[in-house]
């Protein structure tokens, strides 16, 4: 498969305490955008931060390029949000108890504040457990990342077939002009044949003027004129020539649909190509000779600049 960069996800876990009071409800977010390399951004609450490393392990691990938001939230009941307040009822009876004590033995030293605050119940129940907490983000961020995969999959099937729907179309194009340009360098040559000629003044002998019969024009010879026409025009030939041009589209075309078809991470194997392609559809834009070229190039860079535009999102 081709996998885009950019996609959504998350995950949501309710959490009880183990004593059957307070909870928490931990997310775990994800949003990637396009991004030359793999860039990782954390906000998360610091009671978790200690799984930071194992969450970007991994993203690395299933992840190749692409700008990745983690956010993780927490959100704990009001039971435990209270965690680790002070229960009054606790205080109070502690508070008798201690007195009754003091009743019965005098001699006996008062409870110190480190004693009172161990005391059971004096102290609110934490919650859920840290560690519960910590396997929970981890869970969420294990479902994310699956479900971020899919997402960038679907999207980058979307770009997978509008690519190969363009490489088509550009198919198309090369196939269709190929068989004209022999017949478009011919007439064009012979356009330049005939400007040439009339420039010169070597048209066909006017009968009216009667000609000097001397084959010659100033100080140069007709077979001499006619000579440089030939090379001239044959040069110019060689210079709007774009079988060359044809060919190595052809070529890489084949190459974008291969790697295309093929999958994985081609986003930078891509990119290069549509460089590749853009260098020839400029050449066959300034070799233009004919109108149907020159209306072929521009339709060829159109395409590529729209497979461009879409392959700096794919991984």
């Amino acid at each position: 498969m081709i996998y885009s960069m950019t996609g959504y996800a998350s995950a949501t876990r309710e959490l009880v305490a183990a004593s059957g009071t307070g909870g928490a409800s931990v997310s775990v977010e994800l949003r990637t955008v396009n991004s030359r390399f793999l860039d990782l951004n954390f906000r998360m609450p610091e009671d978790v931060r200690v799984i930071e490393p194992t969450l970007r392990e991994m993203l690395m691990t299933k992840l190749s390029r692409g700008k990745v938001d983690i956010r993780i939230n927490i959100q704990r009941s009001e039971q435990a949000a209270n965690a680790g307040a002070l229960n009054r009822d606790a205080l109070e009876q502690l508070a008798v108890l201690e007195r009754a004590v003091l009743e019965a033995f005098p001699e006996s030293g008062r409870l110190r504040t480190g004693e009172i605050l161990r005391w059971p119940g004096v102290l609110a129940e934490s919650g859920v457990a840290p560690e519960v907490l910590r396997d929970a983000v981890l869970g969420c961020g294990k479902q994310a990342i699956a479900d971020l995969i899919e997402v960038r999959g679907r999207e980058g099937a979307q770009l997978a077939n509008m690519l190969l729907a363009n490489v088509a179309e550009m198919e198309a194009i090369v196939t269709k002009i190929t068989p004209l340009v022999p017949d478009l360098i011919v007439k064009h040559q012979q356009k330049i044949v005939e400007r040439l000629q009339e420039a010169l003044g070597i048209a066909a002998p006017d009968a009216a003027n009667g000609g000097n019969g001397s084959g010659n024009i100033g100080n140069v010879s007709r077979e001499e004129v006619a000579e440089r026409i030939r090379q001239e025009v044959t040069m110019y030939g060689i210079r709007i020539d774009i079988a060359e041009e044809l060919s190595r589209l052809t070529a890489h075309l084949n190459e974008t649909r291969h790697v295309i078809e093929k999958g994985g991470r081609v986003g930078k194997r891509l990119d290069f190509m549509m460089q590749e392609l853009n260098r020839e559809a400029n050449t066959l834009g300034s070799k233009a000779a004919a109108k149907e070229l020159a209306d072929a190039s521009m339709t060829l860079k159109l395409l590529i600049e729209q497979m461009r535009e879409q392959v700096q999102n794919l991984e």
